[in-house]
């Protein structure tokens, strides 16, 4: 799998909700390879948008279309400035990965030099995770080389997920594996897709 992620600051949230749309219904056919996507504007509008191809050469052939480039003039439009992208084959999929019926997404970013311990943590948590924190769908975890990575971490529902959260923090058998957890990832930073926009092949 190849994602592209695209962040930047969002001055017309509506605006690029609507092109989203847009895309999904003229553009999406065209697109071969695409998987899916998921999008959205955090309340202090940062906006955030993963896209998933089967390969490289998919986005890549994606992108050279005319229609795509009228397309993303109109989109980049939408932001207060000119965004980021990050592009990589290294992504990782959590039990059921990405899913269209999630009512949250949480966005992570950072940086660690701990990943293997990472992997190995999340292996070891599994059963705890399915137990104590049944809002979660799965995950999506792109790294963009030097242990910088943005996971995608997918949700029924906000209130749900923060139940499950405070639940696996206060499990005896989960606050070692918590602490490693933190400790790998404490410059994260957290953005809250409240209203994701989400979409599939």
């Amino acid at each position: 799998m190849f994602v592209q992620v695209i962040q930047g600051p969002v001055a017309d949230a509506d605006g690029l909700a609507g092109l989203l749309d847009e895309w999904v219904e003229k553009l999406s056919p065209g697109a071969t390879g695409w998987l899916g996507s998921t999008a959205g504007v955090t309340e202090d509008g940062q906006g955030i948008l993963l896209a998933r191809f089967e390969s490289a050469q998919d986005a890549h052939a994606n992108s050279e279309r005319p229609e795509q480039g009228d397309w993303w003039a109109r989109a980049e439009a939408c932001f207060a400035e000119a965004p980021a992208f990050r592009d990589t084959e290294d992504v990782e999929v959590a039990f059921e990965g990405g899913s269209d019926t999630a009512g949250f997404v949480q966005v992570i970013q950072g940086s660690t030099s701990q990943r293997e311990e990472l992997q190995e943590l999340e292996e070891s948590m599994e059963p705890l995770l399915k137990s104590l924190h049944p809002a979660l769908i799965g995950s999506i975890r792109c790294w963009s080389g030097n242990g910088d990575f943005t996971e995608a971490i997918y949700f029924t529902d906000e209130a749900t997920a923060r139940q499950g959260e405070k639940a696996l923090g206060e499990h005896p058998d989960a606050q070692a594996g918590m602490e490693v957890f933190q400790e790998a990832m404490k410059d994260a930073r957290y953005f809250d897709l409240k209203n994701p926009m989400l979409s599939s092949a």
